[in-house]
């Protein structure tokens, strides 16, 4: 089942969610960004399977039950983004478990994958800013003066969204994924066929050993 059309958006997500399991996204943040800047941010609380919420995660995000009772479940957010996903081009802290969430949260209920290309902001502070000693997101921010409310979805968006611009303007380039080349990452795509993980591709060579 399809329900996306084309977009041009770079897009930062984030899931929060209410259980150990990966389709239980109980909250989702984007930040769009457009022209070098973050110029639009969401957040929907979803319902997830059963409200079913353990403990830890609660303790860690402070959405409950509650909170989520009458939210829409995963399906129906997914549609009302559904415009925006098909053909962006999206970035994640700790990609690997964001897109994660969407891939099983999307089989859960049964839709296709949007065909989106993606880059992980984790991986791209690692070899941009490999002298901080954590590349958490709270420790990205401090690092940039930036102050947020953190494991809320639309505020990690914010942030990472933010983290990447400023890399991209620190390295002189105008586009993240040209910051991506540069850093030597292989971009994540997701499909209707499946998907290939954001990775490291090589080393990038320095300065002197490009001039040699």
């Amino acid at each position: 089942m399809s329900i996306y059309a084309f977009s041009g958006k770079t897009i930062a997500i984030d899931f929060e969610t209410a259980t150990e399991a990966r389709a239980s996204a109980c909250s989702v943040g984007l930040a769009f960004i457009e022209e070098g800047r973050v110029v639009r941010v969401e957040e929907r609380l979803i319902r997830p399977p059963e409200n079913r919420y353990s403990p830890f995660n609660i303790a860690v995000h402070g959405i409950r039950p509650e909170h989520t009772a009458h939210a829409p479940d995963f399906a129906e957010v997914i549609s009302e983004f559904a415009g925006d996903f098909e053909g962006a081009r999206m970035i994640a802290h700790n990609a690997s478990f964001d897109f994660s969430v969407l891939r099983a949260s999307l089989d859960y209920c049964g839709l296709e994958y949007p065909e989106v290309s993606y880059l992980c902001s984790v991986k791209l502070a690692q070899r941009h800013w490999p002298e901080l000693g954590s590349h958490r997101l709270n420790v990205l921010a401090a690092h940039l003066g930036l102050t947020f409310l953190h494991h809320n979805a639309a505020e990690d968006a914010r942030i990472c969204a933010q983290a990447c611009l400023a890399m991209a303007a620190e390295a002189g380039v105008d586009d993240l994924f040209d910051l991506a080349m540069k850093l030597g990452l292989n971009v994540g795509r997701l499909n209707r066929r499946g998907y290939e993980p954001c990775s490291f591709a090589r080393k990038p060579r320095r300065a002197g050993a490009l001039q040699a």
